[in-house]
């Protein structure tokens, strides 16, 4: 029987990819997405992957989000935490607001989703919680304390709950993406592009979503069991660790 994966900010970017990937993998996949419904439509439109609409940062939502898609769908046995936002601010400008938001999407939403799918991976002796952080969580970056926190609290998540779920047959890991070609690089004028961001990446390029996509792939296979509170830094070379 075909194991049941759930994609958070899984409608659009690196998540639609991921999402995508589990696809044609053989999962039965769901995704969910936050305010998007015109891009969720067309993304369900061109993938029939059933998508479900709640805000990560919210348990209650969270909590029956999932069990609508457990029984629509099936018992999540992968969870793919890729949701996250970003409010970008210098310190000394940044509002209780912006860094509330993003801990609450960021850091809160992986407790928040992994909090309700433990409980049925540890009956099942079976799981796989894979969750996406970034570059900035390990390295720092001017303007996201708030961000780059929320991001190192996963990794620190990851290593700790890998500990846990491990006599349980759960594995969890995390993935640091570096600069990726989605929607939002897109908006980086060409010039910053060529001689400011470009420069940094020893590869000479952004990384691409299907690449992301692989990763999780990877992670999320029977016969990665023996991988688990591990930090696949996927940047072209970027930062080293």
């Amino acid at each position: 029987m075909a194991k049941t994966a759930l994609v958070t900010g899984g409608t659009r970017g690196i998540g639609a990819a991921i999402a995508k990937r589990l696809k044609a993998d053989g999962y039965n996949v769901a995704a969910t997405y936050g305010g998007n419904d015109e891009a969720a439509a067309a993304f369900t439109a061109e993938t029939g992957i059933k998508t479900y609409k709640w805000s990560v940062g919210d348990y209650d939502a969270c909590k029956d989000g999932i069990s609508k898609v457990e029984a629509e769908v099936g018992p999540v046995d992968i969870l793919v935490n890729n949701a996250g936002i970003t409010r970008d601010a210098p310190f000394h400008r940044m509002t209780p607001q912006q860094w509330q938001e993003v801990i609450d999407t960021n850091l809160s939403g992986v407790f928040n989703m992994t909090h309700n799918v433990w409980g049925g991976m540890r009956e099942r002796k079976f799981g796989r919680v894979i969750t996406i952080s970034s570059i900035n969580g390990q390295k720092g970056q001017f303007a996201q304390a708030n961000y780059a926190a929320a991001k190192a609290g996963d990794i620190g998540f990851t290593k700790a709950l890998a500990q846990e779920g491990a006599r349980a047959g759960i594995t969890v890991n995390v993935i640091c993406p570096g600069y990726i070609n989605t929607d939002m690089m897109s908006t980086i004028p060409e010039k910053v592009m060529n001689e400011v961001i470009l420069p940094q990446i020893p590869v000479g390029r952004l990384g691409e979503a299907d690449e992301m996509a692989r990763c999780v792939a990877f992670l999320a296979a029977d016969d990665a069991g023996f991988i688990t509170g591990s930090t696949i830094s996927a940047n072209g070379g970027q930062y080293m660790i």
